[in-house]
Parts: C-alpha cells; sequence; structure tokens
C-alpha cells in the first residue's frame, strides 16, 4: 500500500473530547474514528490491525476443534426471558428496538441464549456431543459510561465459543483445554507475559469463573498477583478467592488490569432453563453441560495500543501490525529505488506500507513512529549510492545499513 494512497491522514492532535491514551494514539494515527463515545469505525490501518487478531484467535480455537459460524445481531425477546434475562433488571445494558410490524427484539449483546436455542435443531443424542462454536461477531452493550476508548466500547468486535458436553468431566477437560488455546493467544499477541488467568466471580452460575487480565495501569480492574504461584484474583472475589487457595492476602501484590478475556463454566443450568436436552446410550434424557469463551478483539487491539505505546506513537507487535515495513524515500534517486525495492519487497511476500508522498524526511520519520509499523526502511539518495538502505527498528530505536539481499533475509 502508498500512503498517497491512504485517504487517512495522521493528526498532529486528538480531539479534545478523547480521553483515552489508546483512541488518541489510534485517531491520530489513522486507524479508527470516533463516531460517539464508545463506537468506532475501523479504518484501512485498523481493519488490518483487527483481521490479524481474529486469525490468531481463530487459529488457536481451530486447534482446539471448535467450528467458526456467524449469529445474528437480532434477537427474540422470547429466547432471552426463558433465562430471564431480557429483563432489564437482570441484564442493564440491553439495546432493544421494534421490527415494522412493533415486535421487540434485542441488538445482541452476549449469544448463550440464541446458540443454546439454535442447538435445539442439531442436538437429539449423544452421539451428536461434543460441540464446540465460536464467531467473530458485532455486541452491542448500552454501557452506562464509555471512556477507555476502544477499552470499553458499546459497539466492539468479539470472539465468543460455546461449547457442549454430555458429562462434567467432558467441559473440565475442555475448559482446561480453552484455558491452554488462550494462553497461546495472548502470547502471539505479544502480551503473554503480561496476561494472568485470574479468579472472578462466577455470577449465577458458578462461584468462581476464570478472567484473562492483562497488565496496565489504563486498566479499570485491580487483581492481587502471587507471580510465585502464578495465581491471580479479582478484587471483587479475593476474600473468597484467598480462603479457596489457601493462601495469605499478604502475599498478594495490587496491580491495575483490563479484563481481555474470560470464560464460565455454565454447568446445566442453563439447558435446563432452555429444554435443551439430549438422550444417552440407554435411551433416557440428560442436561447438557456448557462452557461460554470469550476475547475481546478491539478491547485486546486497545490493549496492546496502551501498553505497547511511547510518547512517539505506537509499537505493534509484528504479529498484528497492519504492515512489516515502512518504506521512505528520500530525494528523486532515493525515489527510484524505493519503488523498485517495493515491488521487489511485496513480490516476496513482505507487507510494506510505502510513504511515497512528496513531503520532508522528518514529516515522514514522524508519521513511521506514530503509526508503530516494526521496520522502518529509509532509501535516500546517499544510500543508493552506496547500494545500501537504512534499516530501524520500531521498538528499540535500533539502526543499521544493509544491502537489498540482507534486506529480504531480516524482514521475512
Amino acid at each position: 500500500m502508498r500512503v498517497s494512497r491512504l485517504f487517512t491522514k495522521t493528526l498532529k492532535q486528538a480531539p479534545a473530547d478523547e480521553v483515552s491514551r489508546n483512541a488518541q494514539l489510534l485517531i491520530r494515527a489513522g486507524y479508527v474514528y470516533k463516531e460517539m463515545a464508545g463506537a468506532y469505525a475501523y479504518l484501512p490501518l485498523g481493519i488490518r490491525v483487527v483481521e490479524k487478531i481474529k486469525q490468531i484467535v481463530r487459529e488457536e480455537m481451530n486447534a482446539i476443534g471448535s467450528n467458526e459460524l456467524i449469529m445474528t445481531t437480532l434477537q427474540r425477546r422470547e429466547v432471552w426471558e426463558k433465562t430471564h434475562r431480557w429483563d432489564e433488571s437482570t441484564v442493564d445494558i440491553w439495546f432493544k428496538t421494534h421490527l415494522q410490524d412493533k415486535t421487540e427484539v434485542g441488538l445482541a449483546w452476549s449469544h448463550e441464549e440464541p446458540i443454546v436455542e439454535m442447538l435445539k435443531h442439531y442436538v437429539q443424542s449423544y452421539k451428536d456431543l461434543p460441540i464446540s462454536l465460536y464467531q467473530f461477531q458485532t455486541k452491542m452493550r448500552n454501557e452506562l459510561r464509555a471512556k477507555s476508548g476502544i477499552m470499553r466500547g458499546r459497539e466492539f468486535i468479539m470472539k465468543d465459543m460455546y461449547s457442549f458436553h454430555t458429562t462434567k468431566e467432558d467441559l473440565d477437560t475442555y475448559y482446561e483445554q480453552v484455558i491452554e488455546a488462550y494462553k497461546r493467544v495472548y502470547e502471539r499477541l505479544g502480551v503473554g507475559d503480561d496476561t494472568y488467568v485470574t479468579f472472578a466471580s462466577g455470577g449465577a452460575f458458578t462461584k468462581f469463573s476464570h478472567e484473562f487480565q492483562t497488565i496496565t495501569d489504563a486498566g479499570e480492574d485491580v487483581i492481587y498477583l502471587h507471580r510465585e504461584k502464578n495465581i491471580a484474583v479479582n478484587e471483587e472475589v479475593i476474600d473468597d478467592a484467598v480462603k479457596e487457595l489457601g493462601i495469605s492476602r499478604d502475599e498478594l501484590e495490587k496491580v491495575k488490569t483490563a479484563e481481555s478475556g474470560n470464560i464460565f463454566n455454565f454447568g446445566t443450568q442453563k439447558t435446563d432453563e432452555m429444554g435443551l436436552y439430549y438422550t444417552d446410550k440407554d435411551g433416557k434424557r440428560q442436561s447438557l453441560w456448557i462452557g461460554s469463551y470469550g476475547i475481546g478483539v478491539t478491547r485486546m487491539m486497545g490493549v496492546i495500543a496502551e501498553k505497547m505505546s511511547d510518547d512517539k506513537g505506537l509499537v505493534w507487535p509484528v504479529n498484528i501490525a497492519p504492515y512489516t515495513a515502512y518504506l521512505v524515500s528520500i530525494g528523486e534517486n532515493g525515489a527510484k529505488a524505493a519503488d523498485e525495492l517495493y515491488d521487489k519487497l511485496t513480490s516476496e511476500g513482505i507487507e510494506v506500507l510505502y510513504d511515497d508522498r512528496d513531503e520532508r524526511p522528518g514529516a515522514k520519520f514522524a508519521d513511521a513512529e506514530l503509526l508503530g509499523i516494526p521496520y522502518r526502511v529509509t532509501v535516500s539518495d546517499r544510500l543508493v549510492e552506496a547500494g545500501q538502505v537504512e534499516l530501524q527498528t520500531r521498538k528499540t530505536g535500533e539502526q543499521t545499513t544493509l544491502a537489498t539481499d540482507e534486506l529480504l533475509a531480516k524482514l521475512h
């Protein structure tokens, strides 16, 4: 992609009404556009990051045998009434609307109930189980406040997955597989060392659930860590959890975090409430055991933008950066050589954002730093004469001069 073909422009200042650092940087760099508080459009650069996060998640969910689908955003009132979660005294974040025929419907904030309802058409026997299904879906949640940029949205992209099992033991086994898959996701996203499996409230279905909490000063949660034992507990359940785990509160370190994922063991309550059963080997009707597993895709993008940035701008990990290299041309001969290098790099499968604008070098370098592309490649008249290019690593600032072949080996 050539920068001259991007319709977006970088900004020196973020909008005055944007208080979160992640959104300030993402808006300035042209990754997102703020429609209103809690609702952002994802622009060409932003959608590339979102899709790369999704692909990492997709690969790990596929690896544990889950099937991808897409459910509807419009949801029927009567489905949610079966579990009493249509009532706003139980769930207070609904967006609701009416069809032309006055039928009241909801805009999806979650999909547990609709997916259980759907499986009534596909599950009859124990031979049909286990089943694991996931989707990437735009969720709508009428949050009271949305001041954390894309880390807390009223409209956001989420991966939600649901598994259905014949026994508690089978669900428990799969639940542990999901935990390990999630760990691999966060490792590949570059935040594995700072993301902890955290004991949290299980709500109405179980005493504890598990959250995946990523350490960041911009987070809205507080957890207590026991680094040696690799134990993390959400502040909201700290007293109960320390008793359950047999640890002392004095041993724990208090840190700020952002919830980037969560998993729930729902047991059989939801299938019992909704009338989803299967027939076992003896022909007897049995309840299904259900797990629910979520990762906030756009929230994760915001968390990474907060954690991996500096005073110059964003610093994307290579795995999710919109492009691997930011190519800068300086001078007439530099521009000709950069054109050739751009064609060569792209033909080799290297993702390049080429700053081909007639701009001063300082402006190009500043934009490269703001955008956070992992590597900046500079081609100037002076370097062309020497048969070299300059490579700078965004994360460390380290610079080196290389021949073209050496550059290709470095970027592959």
